[in-house]
């Protein structure tokens, strides 16, 4: 495709389109005869790795459940104590309403 300008000169637009596409080829390039060389050093790194971040994630996720059976456990014994007291208050009260009535 062209296009004509003043004077008759004709202008290629494939020439402006090309200016920015050549460095973004030769970078692929480079990558491309890279990649054999650097990802099998990248995937023997990567490996250990990811295996190290998913043993500290297992061994969190175990304290974590750890903590929060004891914090469950904690919370019951209060609630227990908690009942206990309130059916004593109960009791007492009902024994302090006996107690106050006269017998009929």
């Amino acid at each position: 495709m062209f296009l004509f300008l003043e004077g008759g000169k004709i202008m290629a637009l494939l020439d402006d389109g090309l200016k920015g596409a050549v460095p973004s080829i030769l970078v692929v390039l480079g990558v491309a005869l890279a990649a054999p060389i650097v990802l099998p050093a990248v995937a023997a790194v990567s490996r250990p790795l990811a295996k190290t971040l998913i043993k500290g994630y297992l061994a969190l996720a175990d304290t974590v459940k750890e903590y929060t059976a004891e914090a469950g456990e904690q919370i019951s014994d209060l609630m227990a104590e908690c009942q206990a007291e309130r059916t004593a208050a109960v009791t007492e009260a009902t024994a302090a309403k006996a107690k106050s009535k006269p017998a009929a």
